[in-house]
This record gives C-alpha cells, sequence and structure tokens, in this order.
C-alpha cells in the first residue's frame, strides 16, 4: 500500500457501493478474491469487473495458461481447463480486448498460487498451512515431480506505483 492510498471497503456485487468506493479514484487495484466455488465465481466475477473511469490495475492469478513446464510469458496463450480457468480467462480477455481499444488503461499484473497471512483464499493456505495450524493431515494435491511455484502475498502486494 502507499502512503497517500486511500482504503473503501464495498460489496463490489453492488454497483452503486462500488461507484462511491471508487469515485474520484486515479487508480483502481482490483484484487478481489472469491473462495474456491466454481458457482461463485462464475455468477460474480464478471459482476465486479466493471470499467470505472480511472487507470486498473488488474492482480490476476495464471489459472488461464497451460498446465506444464512450459514458461508462461505475457505472449502464452490461454488454455484454460476447469471452470475457474475458463471465468479467469473470460475476465483477461476481456481486460485485453479494451486495453487493445484504448477503451480502458490497465495492467494486468499475474502470479502464481498465493500463500500468505490473513483471509487468504488459495489451496496452499487451505490444504497445507491451516491444516498444519490445526493438527491436520496436510493434503498437496501437486506432482512431487513438479516445480510449483508459490508467491507470499504481501510481497505480491507490492505493486510498482503507476503514474
Amino acid at each position: 500500500m502507499n502512503t497517500d492510498d486511500q482504503l473503501f471497503p464495498a460489496n463490489l456485487l453492488d454497483a452503486a457501493q462500488t461507484d462511491r468506493a471508487v469515485a474520484g479514484s486515479e487508480i483502481i487495484y482490483f484484487t478481489a478474491g472469491l473462495p474456491m466455488n466454481s458457482d461463485m465465481w462464475e455468477a460474480q466475477f464478471h459482476i465486479m469487473m466493471t470499467a470505472h473511469k480511472a487507470k486498473l490495475v488488474f492482480f490476476d492469478n495464471t489459472y488461464m495458461y497451460a498446465k506444464n513446464s512450459t514458461l508462461q510469458t505475457e505472449a502464452s496463450p490461454f488454455e484454460p481447463v476447469g471452470r475457474k480457468a475458463v471465468v479467469r480467462a473470460e475476465m483477461a480477455q476481456l481486460w485485453l480486448d479494451k486495453m487493445a481499444t484504448g477503451a480502458i488503461e490497465a495492467v494486468i499484473c499475474r502470479a502464481p498460487e498465493f500463500y500468505g497471512p490473513g483471509k487468504t483464499q488459495s489451496i496452499t493456505n487451505t490444504m497445507v498451512f491451516n491444516n498444519i495450524k490445526a493438527g491436520k493431515k496436510v493434503r498437496v494435491p501437486l506432482n512431487n515431480q513438479a516445480v510449483r511455484t508459490l508467491i507470499w502475498t504481501p510481497d505480491a502486494s507490492l505493486v510498482v506505483r503507476w503514474r
């Protein structure tokens, strides 16, 4: 967070609340996370993606990319597998199209699986760290031969200041 940032709580599914929260903003940081629920993602993420008259920083994940060992770059094609990945690909393409036509000034910041303090909605927190804290068996739904990248949420929040 920057020293001159102002935070306003709002239900992003309520257009009036969202409009009040972002009114007069120069830059909007879209960092909303929803629980790991495909029905909720399909129903609600698109509602939250209404553009306002400000620069947009869309903080996204890498769900829409191929699940293989190929290096991911901005030029990597979307190959979504699964309902959540399809929603994220649709959202990203919506903003990429708006950016290409000049309808919105925006940047998409991508990060891999998040983990960290607070209310981080991640598989890593849910299946690993929360289970360790609760004295439960740790569940890791990954192939132990696959390299996996994680990002600590406080590190991910250090978005470059856009001016």
